[in-house]
């Protein structure tokens, strides 16, 4: 991926600048449970739970194009705890679970170590809930828009999630049960 990378990436930036970080993950429907890292899970082509693969992936956008630079197939826990699927799977030991946000949050660091010029990160509410992800999008100083379901009880303004972007320019925002 880093030489398609470093092929496509200045030639996309020649039409305009990278705008955003996208961050993503894919279903791919199975009928059966044999195929690796299959698992009832939610299967976005599909709009709804089945059996699926997933992958996690981060792209980088401009105006007029869009290049994913990271993917990586998410494994179920189910697959992690079980080791006799995971001898027939071939999956090494050393394979950890990981949820979806932490496979994307590594993606980011790692895309942060290169000279990709930074872009806002994006996420639909599957990365936005996780606390730790948010966190860590913090940390490596990236600025991102990030969905967030609607919680009945979770007590803090939106703005309160991001404390640095709690600036005059943010007034208005409004909290999850809809108080500004």
């Amino acid at each position: 991926m880093q030489a398609v990378r470093d092929y496509a990436l200045p030639k996309m930036q020649i039409q305009g600048p990278i705008l955003a970080w996208i961050v993503d993950d894919t279903g791919f429907p199975k009928k059966g449970k044999h195929s690796v890292e299959v698992a009832r899970q939610y299967c976005g082509p599909l709009g709804k739970q089945d059996n699926c693969q997933c992958a996690v992936s981060l792209s980088v956008a401009t105006p007029h194009a869009s290049l994913p630079v990271a993917y990586r197939l998410y494994v179920p826990q189910e697959w992690i705890a079980d080791r006799e699927r995971r001898t027939r799977a071939g999956i090494p030991e050393e394979v950890a679970f990981h949820t979806k946000p932490e496979i994307a949050l590594e993606q980011l660091r790692a895309l942060t170590r290169t000279d990709t010029p930074k872009g806002v990160v994006l996420a639909d509410a599957g990365y936005g809930n996780d606390r730790d992800f948010r966190r860590g999008v913090r940390r490596l100083n990236l600025s991102c828009v990030l969905g967030i379901q609607r919680a009945p009880r979770c007590g803090k303004p939106v703005a309160a999630l991001f404390p640095r972007q709690n600036t005059p320019d943010a007034v208005g925002r409004r909290n999850c049960l809809g108080q500004v």
